[in-house]
């Protein structure tokens, strides 16, 4: 005899679909720090680098932090549908390869990409089943202090890059999680993503991305 409360529901699937997660936040919040520390933690994500034409600052890596690009050539992969999204901040092009993340999900993997405020809100619209994360200063004190130790802005930059980051940090309800960086404290920010990917395996209804 069949169980009767079994009867109408619908199959279970135990392997969950694969996440394309959106991390953002204001300039000098640490979200390179943050990543960094993912990948060292050998925590299973395909990293996708976004495009940038800015240039590439002494403690940076092509391929890595960025990938670094002409202005020319960023053009052409606009004209050739490359790019999930694109941007002009500060001065400069940024913008999310398209390529890269259809094939992590296509395996069945875990994708993640860093973006600027802007650039979530797009993609947050085109895509709406994408998880969002925004990394938080304790403080807009603290964060400026980041900005300023970086010491990699001129001091026309710095200021608008202070300035913009007023308004970013007010953005909160563009996201689904917030997580606060603390000066020092990366590796507990680093297991509130890690915890947010987990929860998000356990949704009943799980997201569907689709590109």
């Amino acid at each position: 005899m069949k169980n009767a409360s079994c009867e109408n529901q619908p199959p279970f699937d135990p392997l969950p679909r694969p996440l394309l997660i959106v991390l953002s936040g204001p300039s000098g919040v640490g979200k390179d720090a943050l990543l960094t520390r993912i990948k060292q933690s050998g925590y299973p994500l395909k990293y996708v680098t976004t495009v940038t034409t800015r240039g590439k600052r002494a403690n940076e890596r092509d391929n890595e932090h960025y990938h670094f690009v002409s202005p020319g050539e960023f053009q052409e992969m606009i004209r050739n549908e490359e790019l999930l999204e694109w941007a002009n901040v500060y001065g400069n092009w940024y913008g999310v390869p398209k390529q890269p993340i259809q094939k992590a999900l296509e395996k069945g993997q875990d994708a993640i990409v860093k973006v600027d405020i802007q650039g979530a809100a797009t993609i947050k619209k085109l895509l709406p089943e994408v998880v969002s994360i925004i990394l938080m200063p304790p403080s807009m004190e603290e964060l400026i202090s980041r900005l300023n130790q970086r010491r990699t802005e001129t001091p026309f930059d710095l200021a608008l890059r202070i300035k913009t980051a007023g308004g970013e940090v007010k953005q909160l309800a563009l996201f689904d999680y917030v997580v606060v960086n603390r000066e020092d404290e990366v590796d507990l920010a680093v297991s509130e993503v890690k915890a947010i990917i987990t929860a998000e395996k356990c949704r009943v209804s799980p997201r569907k991305i689709t590109l």
